[in-house]
């Protein structure tokens, strides 16, 4: 009999840069409360942006660089090194950019590279910003999302083509659960691992999905599909973490 209530955490992403590249984890380790660490650590301000560091609160995704309108940034490569803090972004396999960002100078030199190279897309001087403990999220909740692999599967029979999963963004990507199984958590706890989280609310997708993470190209239309095939526009969860420890792929998902 098949186990609904158990899958596998087929994959662990982060996203340091709001709107930039992922990157995929191998282990990391999850706090009460708490995002991924350095999940969605910095944003890029487009255009003037009252952001108080020591009191940072939660603007729109409007207010920043991100792929629901700039699909260029998706041709971008990122890696953030946590030791050195350096942000180095690469092109077409090439470095076009690389700064410290615990410095004014590294951060004027990511800064300068989108003011040269995403003029059209600015409405103003972009701005790298942080705050101790922030996370640059969709949502002001500080949230883990998690996507089940097979809902996305049957978005590709909805499409008629292959939807790569990274269209999504999300840190968790489970395996086994039945498609749309997700939905059906709201208020549910989640054990990935030694992680107990409580799934909080559905995903509500917008344009961002309709890019192509490896061609930039805004090729599909996501949402509008979701609503004529499924009448909804969710693919995914939010969840908060309840219960911190380790968590890694091929690690067991369990509803609790």
């Amino acid at each position: 009999m098949l186990d609904l209530a158990q899958g596998t955490l087929a994959s662990l992403y982060r996203y340091p840069v709001k709107g930039l590249s992922p990157e995929r984890l191998t282990r990391t380790a999850l706090q009460n409360g708490q995002t991924l660490p350095s999940d969605r650590r910095y944003a890029i301000a487009n255009g003037p942006l009252d952001f108080d560091p020591a009191q940072p609160k939660h603007f729109p995704k409007i207010r920043f660089l991100m792929l629901m309108r700039d699909e260029r940034l998706a041709a971008l490569h990122s890696h953030f090194d946590d030791r050195s803090h350096t942000l180095s972004i690469a092109y077409n396999n090439a470095e076009v950019a690389r700064g410290d960002l615990t410095t004014a100078a590294g951060r004027t030199a990511i800064e300068d590279f989108f003011s040269t190279n995403f003029a059209t897309e600015l409405r103003g001087p972009p701005k790298l910003l942080e705050a101790p403990g922030h996370s640059f999220s969709d949502i002001a909740a500080k949230v883990v999302s998690i996507v089940n692999l097979a809902s996305v599967s049957e978005i590709e029979g909805a499409v008629g083509q292959p939807v790569n999963p990274l269209r999504f963004r999300a840190n968790l990507y489970v395996r086994g659960w039945p498609a749309w199984h997700e939905l059906d958590l709201m208020g549910r706890e989640i054990r990935a691992g030694d992680v107990r989280l409580r799934v909080t609310r559905n995903i509500v997708r917008c344009a961002a999905t309709n890019v192509d993470p490896v061609t930039a190209e805004r090729d599909m239309n996501i949402p509008q599909t979701l609503m004529d095939r499924f009448d909804h526009t969710h693919c995914g969860i939010y969840a908060e973490v309840v219960a911190g420890g380790d968590v890694a792929p091929g690690d067991t998902i369990d509803i609790l």
